[in-house]
């Protein structure tokens, strides 16, 4: 390979990977800010069976930071995919020490601002118990992720892509979904709990509505894996391995 097509393939792999880092980084904090702000109800009908997913906004978006480490951690490695997790959590924290100081510092206010700054604080209160939540849950459940994904691809011989695919991020998403929604309730109360239930199975209930749907959205993005990474690592000039 001469030096220009050697230039040209270093270039794609550090776009590629500035994108992918962004799209995880945003989705990221989309969860943290938008949070525990409003709950969707998702239900649907599979076979004549009613499928509860009842879940938080903030989650929509997140299921995709799996995809995106799951691809970093096939085409670049796991000493880049776990940066990655890092960087996350620097984010997290600069995150959160800017809406503290956004509630510390004392706010000009008018006749017009006045709703606007009470929107503010209403957004601090809930967002800054879903990053504390989200800090704890986000490393343990995005480093277990990169972990366990290359894990399965010493145990395969780097075989399987699906298998360790979905592996990884079934394991890291239950790590995820398990912590985020008990630490949030117990830190700030502002889950809104199923009625008629006990403290402990209505949390029970909301952690399987959440899980619910992460568990579909790993299934349902294998297939985007497969063409992401087959079509990236031809983009970026890498040698075709077997999936």
């Amino acid at each position: 390979m001469n030096k220009n097509m050697e230039n040209k393939y270093a270039n794609r792999k550090r776009a590629v990977l500035l994108l992918l880092s962004a799209i995880f980084i945003s989705s990221m904090t989309m969860l943290n800010l938008l949070g525990t702000s409003r709950f969707l109800d998702l239900s649907f009908n599979l076979l004549g069976f009613q499928i509860p997913v009842i879940l938080a906004v903030g989650v929509l978006p997140y299921p995709i930071t799996f995809l995106c480490t799951d691809i970093i951690s096939e085409i670049y490695g796991e000493e880049r995919a776990s940066e990655l997790v890092w960087a996350g959590l620097v984010v997290n924290i600069w995150l959160a020490i800017i809406l503290w100081l956004g509630g510390l510092i004392p706010a000009f206010t008018t006749n017009n601002s006045v709703d606007a700054d009470n929107a503010f604080m209403i957004i601090r209160s809930l967002s800054l118990s879903t990053i504390t939540a989200s800090m704890i849950a986000y490393f343990l459940a995005q480093y277990s992720d990169v972990k366990i994904f290359h894990f399965l691809k010493r145990l395969t011989n780097g075989k399987h892509l699906w298998l360790r695919n979905n592996g990884s991020t079934m394991i890291s998403s239950l790590i995820d979904t398990i912590c985020v929604i008990s630490i949030t309730h117990y830190l700030s109360k502002s889950i809104p709990l199923p009625e008629a239930k006990t403290e402990l199975e209505a949390l029970f209930l909301l952690i399987s509505y959440a899980y619910i749907f992460k568990f579909i959205i790993a299934i349902l993005d294998t297939p985007i894996l497969y063409i992401a990474v087959k079509h990236l690592k031809k983009y970026l000039g890498m040698n075709h391995q077997d999936f």
